[in-house]
């Protein structure tokens, strides 16, 4: 591997990945932080691999990056005090990637993964892979329209949940944004942690893309009555 110094006290190189692809090594010269330190991040919604620069320009760590995969993906920020691991974690909140430790200073990143995790005891009775994608969809559609930000009909948008054998979201990505920064994180927020009322098939194909449409395109997502609005 190549290394040469750029701007700002910033080494950068280029090495060849196992696979082929080109990746992308970003290394600060001062010292990284002390794991549990905490550090002041300001990193605005913006493409992830600049990002990802600010990120170790504020903390130190090493990041090595294969551009093939962070292209194209956006991160929604991160603003406030966190430690480096706590830090990177809210920036790849929504981006499908998660972090691996080469070592304290040092992480690559890879897609993200469904956990294996036991079913819940007494879980009612799996359904069809057809019956469990309209399950998901009326979880989801339930959990968007408790806020007006949220709300469909009035955006489109693209997610990715990936989903747990017990039926819990483990994780999402917000393939395309909304146009607003703020919706944007509320859009990725909703879906933390949440459950869908029935396990999950085990042959069901992960990711599930969710499509999101304005009410224009009369395919969109329709909150009931019933569901009601939180803040109206």
């Amino acid at each position: 591997m190549q290394q040469g110094r750029a701007g700002g006290g910033r080494r950068r190189g280029l090495a060849r990945s196992p696979l082929g692809g080109l990746m992308a090594l970003l290394w600060l010269l001062a010292a990284p932080i002390q794991a549990n330190s905490l550090v002041e991040l300001d990193i605005a919604p913006q493409e992830l691999t600049t990002a990802l620069e600010q990120f170790s320009r504020a903390t130190g760590m090493a990041v090595l990056v294969d551009q093939q995969l962070s292209s194209q993906r956006h991160t929604l920020g991160v603003q406030g005090l966190f430690t480096a691991s706590q830090g990177l974690n809210v920036l790849l909140r929504g981006t499908g990637l998660a972090a691996h430790y080469a070592r304290a200073d040092a992480f690559t990143l890879q897609p993200v993964r469904v956990h294996e995790v036991p079913l819940p005891s007494g879980a009612a009775p799996g359904l069809s892979d057809s019956n469990y994608a309209a399950a998901i969809q009326t979880v989801i559609q339930r959990n968007l329209c408790r806020s007006p930000l949220t709300r469909p009909g009035s955006f489109r948008a693209v997610l990715q949940v990936w989903i747990g054998r017990d039926g819990v979201v483990q994780h999402s990505r917000l393939v395309s944004s909304t146009g607003d920064p703020m919706r944007d994180k509320a859009l990725v927020n909703s879906l933390q942690n949440l459950r869908i009322d029935r396990p999950a098939p085990s042959s069901l194909r992960q990711p599930v893309t969710l499509l999101l449409l304005p009410d224009s395109s009369g395919t969109s997502m329709e909150c009931t009555a019933g569901e009601g609005v939180l803040g109206r």
